[in-house]
C-alpha cells in the first residue's frame, strides 16, 4: 500500500494513516522533524512554546508546585495536583502519574532537587517553557488548552505528538503547520547550513510516512 521512497504532501501522508488498518483506541499522530542543528553545542539547541490551534486530544494531567493561594488557583483552573511539600516528597518516591509540571517562581529551589526524576521524562518545568509562572492559572489553562513544549534531542530531531487520528484533515494539517513555523522561527542565530532537513509523519501503530517540507514551509 505505501512506497517507502515516496514522499507525500503532509494532507496526503494524514489520509493514509487514517486508512491504515483500525485498532480499538484513537491513535496518536506523531511528527517527527529533522533539523541540520548540532545539538552538542549549547548555542544550536532548540527549544520553545507553541499553542496548537486544536488542541492535542489528549487529556494531561498537570502537577502545580505552588504555595497558599496559588494552590487554590491552579486547581480552579483545571490542575490535577497542586501543593507543595507533600507533592515534593511523593515524586522524590518515584511519583510520575502527571504529564506536565508547573511551578511558581518562589518553588524553583525545591523543584530543582526533583531533577534526577523529572529531568529524563522533560518535565522540569521552565521560564523559557512558560512553566515557571507567577500566574498559574494562565499556565495551566494554556497547557490544558493545547500549548506543548518543543525541543530537539541529542540528533537535532524534534519530535511532538500533534493531535489524534480521529481530528479531521485540516485540523491536523493546521496544527502540524503551527508547529513546523515555530520550530522555524526557533532556529539558533548560529546555525549553519539547512535547517529543517526532513519530515515524517507517523500514527501510534501506524508507518512512518516521509512529508515533502515544501507542502508546510515552501523551504528546501
Amino acid at each position: 500500500m505505501i512506497d517507502k521512497e515516496k514522499t507525500f504532501s503532509v494532507s496526503e501522508a494524514i489520509e493514509i494513516l487514517k486508512k491504515c488498518p483500525a485498532v480499538k483506541f484513537d491513535q496518536s499522530v506523531d511528527l517527527a522533524l529533522v533539523t541540520g542543528v548540532d545539538n552538542r553545542k549549547s548555542d544550536q539547541q532548540i527549544r520553545g512554546t507553541v499553542a496548537l490551534p486544536n488542541g492535542t486530544g489528549k487529556n494531561v494531567r498537570i502537577l502545580v508546585f505552588a504555595r497558599g493561594d496559588k494552590v487554590k488557583e491552579a486547581l480552579s483552573a483545571g490542575a490535577d495536583f497542586a501543593g507543595h511539600d507533600d507533592l515534593i516528597e511523593k515524586v522524590k518516591g518515584g511519583w510520575t502519574d502527571f504529564d506536565a509540571v508547573i511551578s511558581t517562581p518562589d518553588m524553583m529551589r525545591e523543584v530543582g532537587k526533583l531533577g534526577k526524576v523529572l529531568g529524563p521524562r522533560g518535565l522540569m518545568p521552565t521560564p523559557k517553557a512558560g512553566t515557571v509562572a507567577t500566574d498559574v492559572a494562565k499556565a495551566v489553562q494554556e497547557v490544558k488548552a493545547g500549548k506543548v513544549e518543543f525541543k530537539s534531542d541529542k540528533a537535532g530531531v524534534v519530535h511532538n505528538m500533534v493531535g489524534k487520528l480521529s481530528f479531521g484533515t485540516d485540523k491536523l494539517v493546521e496544527n502540524i503547520n503551527t508547529l513546523i513555523l515555530a520550530v522555524s522561527r526557533a532556529k539558533p542565530p548560529t546555525a549553519k547550513g539547512q535547517y529543517l532537513k526532513s519530515l515524517v509523519l507517523s500514527s501510534t501503530m501506524g508507518p512512518g510516512l516521509k512529508v515533502d517540507l515544501h507542502s508546510v514551509t515552501g523551504e528546501a
